[in-house]
């Protein structure tokens, strides 16, 4: 079945660093579009911003579907994090009476998902299925998925930051994970 049922063959080992080469992110939303397009059809892809835009656009322009994007999230515009997420924009309005793909790059809680559905649900779509290219082996499963795992992901576009005008690595994964050596790791 390709749906988000967890099967332990799909997960990593928790503690581990997982960090992807925009190769390797790429080959994760080419799996999770082939799922996707194996069991529904969606005409419209709605990405969750922040993070979700970037595999939801590229899910969206490889099944040639329209894309839109609803921000959600935890932080505040002045960077204060919030124990529960937020809307911050609203639904696009697109999905009325339409197939919708909701797409961000990992779930753990839901929570995020959970609010993306209910605002899409106030639009009215005629269906609405989930995706991510991670979950949490524990956690919130969407319907489809590329990878389980409890690794800390350090995605391509997240490695570096720009700080005071430079680009460094981000000060979230400077000491994440195991030595070196032992981390798991795809370059790019």
């Amino acid at each position: 079945m390709l749906t988000g049922t967890f099967d332990h063959r799909q997960a990593t080992p928790a503690d581990e660093l997982l960090e992807l080469s925009w190769e390797m992110f790429g080959e994760l939303c080419r799996a999770l579009a082939l799922k996707v397009a194996r069991s529904c059809d969606p005409e419209v892809v709605i990405g969750i911003a922040r993070a979700g835009v970037i595999p939801g656009a590229v899910v969206a322009s490889m099944m040639r579907r329209d894309f839109h994007s609803i921000e959600i999230s935890r932080r505040e515009r002045g960077g204060t994090v919030r124990r529960r997420p937020s809307i911050l924009s609203s639904a696009p309005r697109q999905a009325h009476g339409k197939r919708v793909l909701i797409v961000d790059e990992i779930t753990t809680s839901g929570d995020t998902m959970r609010l993306a559905l209910a605002a899409l649900r106030e639009v009215g779509p005629a269906e609405i299925h989930t995706a991510t290219c991670f979950v949490r082996p524990r956690g919130y499963q969407p319907d489809y998925f590329a990878l389980a795992t409890d690794a800390t992901v350090v995605y391509p576009w997240d490695r570096k930051i720009f700080d005071s005008g430079d680009l460094v690595v981000n000060p979230r994964y400077r000491d994440a994970g195991a030595p070196k050596g032992d981390r798991a790791r795809v370059d790019g």
